[in-house]
């Protein structure tokens, strides 16, 4: 039997198609998948099989990953990612998800940091990170409904997040990306993990119902429709996708440059 995640692939793959001959014929057959694709979502929340990732959720994720180490090569590549946007320290930096606070120590370039999470027991984690002296540049903002709206306007020009918004549905990263768009000054940017499941890593994290179905051309389309410009989509391996973008204007002194764009 297919699972849900593979048939939004199937949807998708015959909505491209829909242009030809056969479109009579691929409406009909789209038609009856996502006819079939809700019936298993209701079936799914009716047997409480449909995880509904809330705290309980990521508390317990958190857990689970203390006891496996972080990975310094990831690590390392992400920081050297990061820099190019670290040559400032006129705003602030948003760390969405921080989780255990792995990639803490990176933002030390920023004015100030700010970290957001649904958890409010990081807070403690998060600030020891930082010395006594550092503490009052450090900002611990909480959220419970996907948005950062507790963070001030117009504050940061740089937001990051890895390993939260592949748990995220459609709707959710919606959500987020347009309130991050309200943090974010002119010119601002974003880097962000997410799961692209046209791969086989991240298709089986879907199925298994850890991660969210989410795809490249589903990311492109929730990043222009938040009013953002698409700046860069690429992976460090399966499993590793990310994507940068900015919200327009010319505040930011930083112009982050990539030799080669590969959108399709």
């Amino acid at each position: 039997m297919l699972s849900i995640e593979e048939i939004n692939l199937l949807i998708e793959k015959l909505e491209k198609a829909k242009a030809t001959d056969f479109e009579n014929l691929l409406k009909t057959n789209i038609d009856d998948l996502k006819n079939i694709r809700d019936l298993i979502e209701r079936k799914d929340k009716e047997t409480k099989k449909f995880i509904v990732k809330g705290a309980p959720f990521f508390r317990h994720d958190l857990e689970e990953k203390n006891a496996v180490d972080r990975s310094e090569i990831l690590y390392k590549t992400i920081k050297s990612k990061i820099n190019h946007f670290a040559k400032t320290n006129m705003y602030n930096s948003l760390e969405i998800g921080p989780g255990n606070g792995h990639y803490n120590d990176i933002f030390f370039a920023w004015r100030k940091q700010f970290f957001l999470d649904i958890l409010p027991e990081l807070e403690k984690k998060i600030r020891s990170k930082f010395n006594n002296l550092h503490q009052k540049y450090v900002k611990f903002f909480l959220t419970n409904d996907h948005h950062c709206n507790n963070v001030p306007a117009n504050s940061c020009n740089f937001v990051f997040s890895w390993d939260t918004f592949v748990f995220f549905t459609e709707t959710q990263i919606d959500r987020y990306l347009a309130s991050i768009h309200n943090v974010c000054i002119p010119g601002g940017y974003v880097m962000l993990q997410y799961a692209n499941c046209h791969f086989d890593y991240d298709m089986e994290m879907a199925k298994k119902g850890y991660w969210e179905y989410n795809n490249k051309s589903l990311m492109i389309q929730l990043i222009e429709k938040n009013g953002y410009i698409m700046i860069e989509l690429d992976q460090f391996k399966p499993g590793q996708n990310y994507a940068i973008f900015k919200k327009p204007g010319k505040q930011n002194p930083i112009v982050y440059k990539v030799s080669e764009l590969e959108l399709d």
